[in-house]
C-alpha cells in the first residue's frame, strides 16, 4: 500500500513538472532574457525562450540533463529535478568577457566577433539602461571610443578616429540615414533616433565603404530598434510584452517618458514604441569655471526692440530648451518557416532649438560695437520620417542561403533662422530632402572554408531648397537665395563582394571588393547670381576593397590585421551649393569634383585571461587624399565676378589638400566576485594639409586624448557604478585653423584658443526589486565642474541628479 502511494505521489510530481513553464533571468537586473537556446541530448530536444523569457519544460522532463545557453552569459548545465527546487527560475550569470560575441555591421550579416577582422565596439542595451542616455548621441558616446560634439543641447555630432559629420555613416535598421547634404560641418541628425527603442548599437571604426558605400570613412555606427517578437510555433496564446520609463534629470529638468509593447501572435507581430523627451535650459557646472563660459547676458525682443539683458544666474545657459516626439511601428509576417516580412515606420521631430554657439558671439566694430551679434539663430523643427520594408528568405539554394531586401523611403526637413541684433529682417533657410534607397543582399557557404557576401545598392535624394527674408515689423516677406539649387538630386549605384576564408579553425582571412557610380544634377535659379551657367552634372566613379588577417592561437586571444580603402562620393552640399562665404567672396559650383580617398592599415588584439581580465588594444592609420575645401577658382578664365553689384573673389570647393591620422584605442577590464574595474582611453593625432601650401595643421575632428575608468559593483538585486570621464588640454598650437578663431574657446593670457583639460567625478546605483520593475538614480559631475568638451558650442552640464523608474509588463 505505502509503495502504491510513493508511486502515486511521484507520477503527481512528474506531472505537474512537465505542465510548467520555466522562466530564464538576468541574475542581477531579473530582466527576462528572450532567445535563449535550451536543449539537451538524450533524448534530444531544443527550445527558444520567448520575449518572456519562458519555455516549455515538458519535453526535458526525462532529460539526463539540460544546457542553457545564450550570448552574453555563462552556460548552465541542469537536472531536471533541480527546475522545482529552483522555483522553476534560471537566473543566467552575465560572461563578462565573451570573444564569440555576435556583430552585424562588419559583413551586414550576423557572424561572430571573433572571425570580424576590424574593431567593432558593441554597445550594451542593459548598461545603456542603467547610464540613462538622454539622447542616441549620448548613447554612443557612452561606447568610449566615440566623442560628441555639441553645438547645442540639441545636438550631438560624432567623431571617430579624426573623421565626423560627412566622413561617417549613420545606419538604422540597414538603411543609410546620410543624405545628399550632409556637410562639413556639425551634424545633429543622429539624435533623430530614439535611444529608447533600440535592441542593439555598433560602431565598426575604419572605412566601411565595402559594405556600405559612400561616407563610410572614419566608421559607420549602426543602429538595430526594437524587433517584434511571435509568440511561437508551439505556443496558442498571444504574446503580449511591453516597457514603461519615467526619467528626471535635474541639470536641464530633464522630463521623458518612454512606452513600447509587443503583440506576437503565431506568425504575425507588432510592435509600437514612443517616447517624448523635454528639456529646460541646461544648467553648467560653478566650479573651476573659465570666464569665457559663463553667461552674462541674452537677447530679448520687446515691442520689436532688441535688449542685452543680465543674466542672474550666469551658470544658466538661457536658449538651450528644447523638446522631442519619437515614434515607431513596425508588423513583422512568417507566413513560412524560410520567408520573413517586416514593416516599419519611424517619426522623429523635435521643436525649434537655438544654435546656442552663436548666442553669445560678440561684435567688435560698427555701430552696436560690444553688443551680442545675434538676436535670434535658431533651427526649426527638425523632422524625420521613415518607411522601411523588409524581406527576409532563408531557404537556400545554388544562389544563396540567404537573402535580403531592404526598400526605403525617407523624408528629412531642417531649417534655419537667423537675424542680427537691432537688424529687421529675418533670414530663414528650408531644405527638404527625400531620400530612396534599395539594398539586396546575399549570403552563400560554398564549403565548410568558405563563404561568400554580396549584394547590390541603390540610393537616390532630391533636395528641395526654399528661403525668405521676412520684416519682423511689417510682416513682409521677400524671397532670397536658397541654400541649395531647388531640385538637385543625387544618385549613387553600387555593387559589392566579400570573401571570407577559413583554412584552420585558428586562422580566418578575408577580402572585399565594391564599385560605386554616382551622379549629381542642380538646376541654379540666376535671380540672385548672375552667373553664365544655371545647370551643373557630375558623372564620376570609385572603387573600393578591404583585406584582413584574423589569427586566434586560443578562443581566449584574437589578433587581426587589415588594410582597407574607401571614399566619399562629393553631394549636393559640396557642389551645388552657392553662397558668400565671406563678403568679397562667393563659393561656386565646381563639376568637376572627385571623390575623397581614403587608405587605413591597423592592427589589434584581444585577450582574455580566464574570467577575471580582458584587454585589448589597437593601432590605426589613415591617410585620406584628394580632400574637398574652398580655394579659389577660375569661372570661365575669369577669377573674380560681379554680384549684387559688387565685385567677388570666385572661390569652389576642390580636391586639393591631404589628411593623415594615426591613433591608439585600447581598453582593460576586470572582474571578480562581482567587483569590476573597467579602464579605456582613445589617443589620436591627426594633421591637414593646408589648401594654398604643403604646411600641414592639425586636423579639426581629432579630438583630444579621452577616456573612462568605471569601477563597479553587483550584487543580486543591485549594481553600482562610481567612474571617472575626462578630456586632456590642448594648447592654441594644436588646434585647427579654423578652430583659433572660433568663439566657443577658452582664451590664454594672450588672447589665444585653447582647450582645457577636465574630468568629472560621477556615481550610478540600481536597484531591481522584481523582474518587472527597475529604478535607477545617480549624480554626474559630483564635482559640479564648468567645462566645455572640445569643440563644443555649449558647456556640459553642471552637478546633475538622475533618477528613472522602468517597468515590464
Amino acid at each position: 500500500m505505502k509503495k502504491n502511494i510513493v508511486v502515486a505521489l511521484l507520477c503527481i510530481a512528474v506531472t505537474h513538472l512537465s505542465a510548467q513553464t520555466v522562466t530564464v533571468l538576468d541574475k542581477v537586473t531579473q530582466q527576462l532574457v528572450s532567445g535563449v537556446l535550451v536543449y539537451s541530448n538524450n533524448p534530444y530536444h531544443a527550445a527558444q525562450t520567448n520575449a518572456r523569457g519562458q519555455f516549455e519544460f515538458a519535453p526535458f522532463a526525462e532529460a539526463d540533463s539540460i544546457f542553457i545557453k545564450s550570448i552574453g552569459y555563462e552556460t548552465i548545465v541542469i537536472q531536471p529535478t533541480e527546475i522545482a527546487t529552483r522555483k522553476y527560475k534560471i537566473e543566467l550569470v552575465e560572461a563578462m568577457f565573451q570573444l564569440t560575441d555576435v556583430v552585424v555591421s562588419s559583413t551586414r550579416f550576423a557572424e561572430s566577433k571573433l572571425d570580424a577582422a576590424t574593431r567593432v565596439e558593441k554597445i550594451s542595451m542593459k548598461e545603456a539602461a542603467f547610464q540613462n542616455p538622454q539622447t542616441a548621441a549620448d548613447l554612443l558616446g557612452m561606447s568610449g571610443y566615440a566623442f560628441i560634439q555639441k553645438s547645442q543641447m540639441g545636438g550631438g555630432s560624432p567623431m571617430l578616429r579624426g573623421m565626423a559629420t560627412n566622413r561617417v555613416l549613420l545606419v538604422v535598421d540597414g538603411v543609410r540615414m546620410n543624405t545628399a547634404i550632409f556637410r562639413s560641418g556639425n551634424l545633429q541628425n543622429v539624435i533623430s533616433l530614439d535611444a529608447n527603442a533600440m535592441e542593439g548599437t555598433e560602431i565598426l571604426f575604419g572605412p566601411g565603404s565595402v559594405m556600405y558605400g559612400s561616407d563610410a570613412v572614419g566608421g559607420v555606427m549602426s543602429f538595430q530598434t526594437l524587433q517584434p517578437k511571435l509568440s511561437g510555433a508551439s505556443n496558442n496564446k498571444p504574446l503580449v510584452t511591453g516597457n514603461a520609463m519615467a526619467r528626471f534629470s535635474s541639470a536641464n529638468m530633464e522630463g521623458t517618458g518612454h512606452l513600447d509593447f509587443n503583440i506576437g501572435l503565431k506568425k504575425l507581430a507588432f510592435t509600437s514604441s514612443v517616447t517624448f523627451s523635454n528639456y529646460n535650459d541646461l544648467r553648467s557646472g560653478l566650479q573651476g569655471g573659465v570666464h569665457h563660459f559663463y553667461r552674462p547676458s541674452y537677447v530679448m525682443t520687446i515691442d520689436n526692440k532688441d535688449y542685452m539683458v543680465p543674466n542672474s544666474d550666469s551658470t544658466l545657459q538661457v536658449g538651450s530648451k528644447y523638446s522631442q516626439w519619437n515614434f515607431m511601428q513596425k508588423v513583422r509576417y512568417r507566413p513560412l518557416s524560410f520567408l520573413e516580412l517586416e514593416y516599419g515606420f519611424h517619426f522623429s521631430q523635435t521643436s525649434k532649438y537655438n544654435r546656442y554657439d552663436r548666442l553669445y558671439v560678440m561684435r567688435f566694430d560698427g555701430p552696436y560695437k560690444d553688443k551680442l551679434r545675434w538676436a535670434e539663430w535658431y533651427y526649426g523643427p527638425q523632422k524625420w520620417q521613415m518607411h522601411r520594408l523588409g524581406i527576409n528568405y532563408t531557404k537556400g539554394n545554388i544562389v544563396f542561403d540567404n537573402m535580403r531586401l531592404v526598400a526605403a523611403y525617407q523624408f528629412f526637413e531642417e531649417s534655419r533662422y537667423d537675424r542680427e541684433f537691432m537688424y529687421r529682417e529675418l533670414m530663414m533657410q528650408k531644405e527638404r530632402v527625400r531620400a530612396v534607397s534599395v539594398n539586396l543582399d546575399f549570403e552563400k557557404k560554398i564549403t565548410e572554408k568558405i563563404s561568400v557576401s554580396y549584394g547590390f545598392e541603390s540610393v537616390y535624394n532630391k533636395v528641395h531648397s526654399v528661403a525668405d527674408l521676412t520684416h519682423v515689423v511689417t510682416k513682409k516677406v521677400d524671397s532670397t537665395v536658397t541654400r541649395y539649387p531647388d531640385g538637385s538630386t543625387w544618385q549613387s549605384y553600387g555593387v559589392y563582394m566579400s570573401v571570407k576564408y577559413k583554412p584552420h579553425p585558428k586562422w580566418t582571412m578575408s577580402a572585399g571588393v565594391r564599385y560605386n557610380h554616382f551622379l549629381i544634377d542642380a538646376v541654379f535659379d540666376t535671380t540672385f547670381f548672375p552667373f553664365p551657367y544655371t545647370t551643373a552634372k557630375m558623372r564620376s566613379g570609385s572603387a573600393s576593397g578591404s583585406v584582413g588577417l584574423v589569427y586566434s592561437p586560443f578562443k581566449s586571444w584574437q589578433i587581426y590585421v587589415n588594410g582597407s580603402t574607401g571614399f566619399r562620393a562629393p553631394n549636393i552640399d559640396d557642389m551645388g551649393k552657392v553662397f558668400e562665404s565671406v563678403p568679397g567672396y562667393l563659393v561656386v559650383p565646381n563639376p568637376k569634383l572627385k571623390p575623397e580617398q581614403v587608405y587605413n592599415a591597423e592592427i589589434g588584439t584581444v585577450k582574455t585571461f580566464g574570467s577575471f581580465v580582458k584587454i585589448d588594444a589597437t593601432f590605426y592609420y589613415t591617410w585620406l587624399f584628394d580632400a574637398m575645401v574652398r580655394k579659389d577658382f577660375t569661372l570661365n578664365g575669369d577669377t573674380t565676378i560681379r554680384f549684387l553689384g559688387n565685385k567677388s573673389r570666385i572661390q569652389a570647393v576642390q580636391n586639393v589638400t591631404r589628411i593623415q591620422v594615426y591613433g591608439v584605442q585600447a581598453g582593460i577590464e576586470f572582474y571578480y566576485k562581482g567587483v569590476g574595474l573597467r579602464s579605456n582611453i582613445s589617443y589620436q593625432n591627426g594633421r591637414e594639409q593646408a589648401p594654398d601650401s604643403l604646411v600641414y595643421y592639425p586636423l579639426r575632428h581629432a579630438a583630444p586624448t579621452f577616456g573612462s575608468t568605471h569601477l563597479t559593483y553587483e550584487h543580486r538585486k543591485f549594481k553600482f557604478d562610481f567612474n571617472i570621464v575626462y578630456n586632456l588640454k590642448m594648447d592654441y598650437k594644436d588646434l585647427a585653423l579654423t578652430e583659433r578663431t572660433n568663439a566657443s574657446y577658452a582664451r590664454d593670457s594672450l588672447g589665444r584658443a585653447y582647450v582645457a583639460s577636465w574630468f568629472t567625478l560621477n556615481f550610478k546605483a540600481a536597484y531591481y526589486p522584481s523582474q518587472y520593475v527597475a529604478i535607477t538614480a545617480g549624480v554626474e559631475n559630483i564635482l559640479d565642474k564648468m567645462y566645455r568638451p572640445y569643440s563644443s558650442g555649449i558647456n556640459a552640464p553642471g552637478r546633475n541628479f538622475i533618477v528613472s523608474v522602468r517597468a515590464r509588463f
